[in-house]
């Protein structure tokens, strides 16, 4: 068969890769000429992009055990380069390594050397590098000024600046001369380690061999001196670039823009798009739509929403300047600011001007729904996805599934996963993380372990945040040492250290699949500092601390918070204070956090006045206080007794609407009773009514606080509404109640009480009976004293324990205090390292981690697994 025809034939069969195949080797094994050989890599795209890679390394073995006169070097070449250009780095390399034997006096021509440096860099395979350089030297090939360029822009990548400056100086010796090119690339590796000064130096150097700086390297000094805060530099360099003929372009501007955005200098930025807008003398750019989402997205992240509204309505009334883009910005910082109904009416908009929102605008509002617990409304959003022809995509389900497992709803949970799996949308990581965050918290162990089980087995691979997560649940459970294990043996094994979980763990974790990037990161060491530090084991806190700093993990503000915290609950200030010291030397920023910890401590002191200057501080530097500041601040100035403060406090949290919790009021109302200030106490609880609800917690305490401070009129007033509404009784102070109604002679209400109480279907402590069945035989009231006793007597016949106080219509009510962690577990299982917010959420998981449930005592399938044995 011909050439042309082998080669078409090829071509007709590129749908049926294996035909092709046999149809090249059946040519080639007849063939007594190289005619063949022009066919390669035709042969070689198809095999390749049908990823048949055993057939590859037939094809070149094929070739190399050929006559020499029938295999010309450079169809081996073809091929190698075909698999590295392909990704296929590992088997190119390893043919290159083989041609150099097979033919070591015939050496590559330069080009396939680039080629390879190429697919080095990008794979960051730098022990590669250093052989392939050597070899070149050895065949005596001469680099090219883009081959320099490859190794220096990989040098810079790798953060080796110096190494990367000393290759650049050595051009001139190869005699190669480094072009504009080598000068970027060089620029941005500096600029990139925050070396800019260096940089401006290299635009001296390049008028020595006569190049003239261009935009680009410009724009990219320029950007770097913005980022540092350096404004004075950036504008001398604009300065410069004039003065060589290079007039500031709008990329100019938008680096500008966009790097004092992301250092938080809004007003800076909106400064020059200003004058971008107005100042046309200037001969300035005008500002393109990058420019304006650069400037929305810097409002919005740094929450100046009116500013970024006025700015959407003029970038609206331009028309052109108002994309999908702007739309997705915009959502997202309405969302993150939580407004929810503005983001849905966002929504709305978006498709009424015709401007269609993509599956990520759908999946921004979903989120923001989700995490504020509106879940109905995201499963509105969901059918608008539907009905707009869009799919549901992994991100979709994950982030409702989520929103479910927050609210602890496990089978509305699990519906959403089968109908996830059934529209083809399979979980990844991710969303297995967040089921086994649920399935752990709610104490379904051997879910938790099928679960784990089920990961492995699919591929979707155990991570840094699932190793977390297991070592988060067994510290909070108290196994603190096993824990420190698994987190010790993740250095060395990855996530097949949770192998040494124990028998029911074992093997759960394949060292095949263990990925070697699944090592402690800060969010690890986080949890551990923190748990030995709530186990006073402060000393082996401190040594973790070191331990993390030699690994070259860097603290963040949640790691030094964490000892702030403890030393400041313990009443150790100046400690707490001296690792302020170190904090702030590492260039780690207060939190709010770190307010509130230094806000505990100093009122644990008495020292109102520190803790004034404080706040201060806080909005000086734009952090705004929480309920829990609020709180500290309240605490401090109740105990020292100053009441006319806690009020004006109080009004400022109302005005600034933070909302008083029931911690809040309790403070209040405790130090006015405490104070015998009964009337501004009532008034404190008909306020927190109105905003707290009618909570069981705040009659409870509002009527034990009246009961013990004497006012009993006003303690049976709320009590008689705590009986209205039915609450559980748990708590309250009946029987005293009662007691001192009889002593003060009003067995009328004493005995209407009572009969409330058993006309409501409660069941109660018998012994609530004898202070009126004792006062009505001392009146002569036989009849009804014996009606009481014998209700007395039945009631004690049932068996009553104390302290399950319930209704006879209801079932028991089990009171268990939980803490929830919030909306901020998906910094963990979707974070970066070293992020501020990932602590919060670990440091206020449930408790009972691994402690199991009543429905674990009962056989029950794995919900959430019974569905996969039939997906992919």
């Amino acid at each position: 068969m011909g050439t042309t025809k082998l080669t078409l034939g090829l071509l007709k069969n590129t749908k049926n890769p294996k035909l092709a195949w046999q149809l090249f080797k059946r040519i080639q094994s007849s063939s007594t000429d190289s005619s063949f050989l022009p066919s390669v890599p035709t042969i070689s795209r198809i095999l390749i992009r049908s990823n048949m890679l055993q057939e590859i390394d037939h094809l070149h073995h094929l070739l190399l055990s050929s006559q020499p006169q029938l295999t010309p070097l450079s169809s081996l070449i073809s091929l190698v380069k075909l698999l590295a250009r392909s990704g296929f780095f590992d088997r190119a390399f390893s043919q290159f390594q083989s041609i150099r034997t097979k033919f070591p006096q015939n050496p590559p021509s330069v080009c396939l050397y680039n080629v390879l440096f190429e697919c080095c860099i990008k794979e960051r395979r730098s022990d590669y590098v250093l052989w392939l350089y050597k070899d070149m030297v050895g065949a005596g090939v001469s680099p090219q000024t883009y081959t320099f360029n490859l190794l220096i822009c990989g040098l810079c990548d790798l953060g080796h600046l110096d190494d990367a400056r000393e290759l650049f100086d050595k051009m001139s010796v190869k005699g190669c001369v480094p072009n504009e090119f080598s000068f970027g690339i060089l620029v941005r590796g500096y600029c990139r380690f925050g070396l800019a000064d260096k940089g401006v130096e290299l635009l001296d150097d390049m008028r020595r061999f006569e190049i003239r700086p261009n935009r680009v390297v410009y724009n990219t000094l320029i950007s770097s001196f913005c980022k540092e805060g350096k404004t004075d530099d950036a504008e001398k360099l604009v300065e410069r670039m004039r003065e060589d003929g290079l007039f500031p372009d709008v990329v100019t501007f938008n680096s500008r823009i966009s790097a004092l955005c992301r250092a938080g200098k809004i007003l800076e930025a909106s400064r020059i798009l200003r004058d971008m807008q107005i100042d046309e003398e200037l001969g300035l750019p005008r500002p393109n739509v990058i420019t304006y989402n650069l400037m929305l997205e810097g409002f919005c992240k740094q929450g100046m929403l009116e500013e970024a509204k006025t700015l959407v309505e003029s970038m609206e009334k331009r028309g052109d300047l108002m994309n999908l883009e702007s739309y997705n910005i915009w959502l997202l910082g309405l969302l993150r600011n939580a407004k929810l109904l503005e983001a849905q009416l966002v929504l709305k908009d978006m498709i009424y001007k015709g401007v269609e929102p993509n599956i990520y605008s759908y999946n921004v509002v979903m989120d923001g729904l989700c995490k504020n617990g509106m879940l109905s409304d995201a499963r509105m959003v969901m059918g608008f996805i539907i009905s707009s022809g869009l799919s549901p995509n992994t991100v979709t389900y994950s982030t409702l599934l989520h929103g479910y497992c927050r609210k602890g709803r496990l089978y509305a949970a699990n519906s959403i996963l089968h109908e996830m799996m059934r529209n083809g949308c399979f979980p990844n990581t991710y969303t297995c993380n967040i089921l086994l965050h649920s399935l752990w918290k709610e104490g379904k162990i051997s879910e938790a372990e099928d679960l784990l089980q089920k990961m492995n087995e699919k591929g979707y691979g155990v991570d840094t945040v699932t190793c977390n997560i297991v070592i988060d649940g067994l510290c909070t459970s108290g196994k603190l040492e096993k824990a420190m294990e698994i987190a010790n043996e993740m250095w060395t094994h990855g996530s097949a250290a949770l192998g040494n979980l124990g028998n029911s763990f074992i093997g759960l974790v394949d060292d095949a699949n263990s990925n070697k990037k699944c090592i402690p990161d800060l969010v690890t060491y986080s949890i551990i500092i923190n748990a030995l530090c709530k186990a006073g084991r402060l000393d082996e806190a401190k040594k973790k601390f070191k331990e993390m700093m030699g690994k070259n993990l860097q603290p963040d503000s949640v790691i030094f918070d964490i000892f702030i915290h403890i030393f400041c609950k313990e009443g150790k200030i100046s400690s707490a204070f001296r690792v302020l010291k170190d904090m702030e030397k590492e260039g780690c920023n207060k939190s709010l956090q770190t307010y509130n910890s230094l806000i505990l401590g100093l009122g644990s002191k008495n020292q109102i006045f520190e803790i004034y200057g404080l706040v201060d501080e806080m909005r000086e530097r734009g952090i705004t206080p929480n309920v829990f500041t609020y709180n500290n601040i309240i605490r401090c100035l109740c105990e020292n007794g100053k009441m006319q403060d806690t009020t004006s406090i109080l009004d400022e949290m109302l005005q600034k609407g933070i909302n008083p919790n029931i911690s809040s009021f309790r403070m209040l109302i405790e130090a006015f009773c405490k104070a015998c200030d009964f009337g501004v106490a009532q008034e404190l609880f008909e306020i927190a009514l109105s905003i707290c609800g009618h909570k069981e917690a705040l009659y409870k305490l509002m009527f034990n606080e009246l009961l013990v401070g004497g006012q009993l009129s006003e303690a049976k007033l709320v009590f008689e509404a705590a009986l209205y509404r039915s609450f559980h009784l748990g708590g309250f102070l009946y029987k005293d109640l009662i007691e001192k109604l009889c002593k003060d002679k009003k067995l009328e209400e004493a005995s209407g009480i009572l009969h409330k109480m058993i006309n409501k279907g409660y069941k109660f402590d018998p012994a609530t009976f004898m202070p009126v069945v004792d006062e009505l035989g001392k009146r002569g009231n036989k009849h009804e004293a014996d009606e009481l006793a014998e209700k007395m007597m039945e009631m004690a016949s049932d068996g009553r324990v104390e302290n399950k106080i319930y209704l006879n219509a209801r079932e028991p009510i089990h009171r268990k205090e939980i803490k929830f962690g919030g909306d901020d577990w998906q910094t963990i299982v979707h974070r970066d390292d070293g992020s501020g917010i990932a602590l919060k959420a670990l440091k206020r998981v449930q408790k009972g981690w691994g402690q199991g449930s009543i429905s674990r005592l009962q056989p029950h399938k794995n919900q959430f697994l019974d569905y996969w044995e039939g997906g992919g």
